[in-house]
């Protein structure tokens, strides 16, 4: 029964659509606007720096929870971390509490991997960041980021996380495709450097 909770309460964390609450404490749907998406990046676009950054920081701490779970609920209990962690990603690209339509899985996938492996969180942290300041695709960054975590996860040589690096690269790859659509239109939108 515990494992099914958990499961079930990832599912939930993930669904929390954080920049829809953060939008809406500001009167503004973030789905009207700008990309459509509940995610980081389409919020830093439309409400702002400050309400961006809680925004990431409340999609990590989803996939960070989701991951700790298991072990925060009973430490004896033979369930994979990354399993809940996964659910919780899903939450989040299909939100129960927002008409199942929600964000690419970047940052709460980011958070899955803070939980299990910080090392290998700082280190994609580093690639998205580099890549970022170097084509000002938040997009490509992303997918570049994706692939980095596979790289680092068959170095690591961990099975389990290969696995689910692998599912969540998948994710956030297939979820940017309108994107890679654009970057190769030259339509897709750049960061602007102050």
């Amino acid at each position: 029964m515990i494992i099914i909770a958990i499961i079930i309460l990832s599912y939930l964390l993930g669904s929390i659509p954080s920049g829809l609450i953060v939008g809406k404490a500001k009167g503004i749907d973030i789905r009207e606007h700008g990309s459509g998406n509940l995610g980081a990046t389409n919020t830093f676009r439309v409400l702002g720096v400050k309400a961006g950054i809680i925004v990431t920081l409340a999609d990590i701490l989803k996939g960070t929870l989701a991951t700790a779970l298991p072990d925060l609920l009973q430490s004896d209990l033979h369930l994979h971390p990354l399993i809940p962690g996964v659910i919780a990603v899903i939450g989040h690209m299909f939100p129960i509490f927002a008409g199942f339509k929600g964000g690419k899985a970047v940052a709460t996938s980011g958070g899955v991997l803070l939980c299990y492996a910080p090392l290998m969180f700082v280190v994609i942290v580093v690639v998205f960041i580099l890549c970022l300041y170097i084509t000002k695709y938040v997009s490509l960054s992303s997918i570049v980021a994706a692939f980095a975590a596979i790289v680092y996860a068959f170095i690591d040589g961990d099975h389990a996380l290969i696995i689910v690096v692998s599912i969540l690269a998948f994710f956030v790859i297939y979820r940017h495709r309108a994107n890679i659509s654009r970057i190769k239109n030259k339509t897709e939108p750049k960061v602007k450097w102050l």
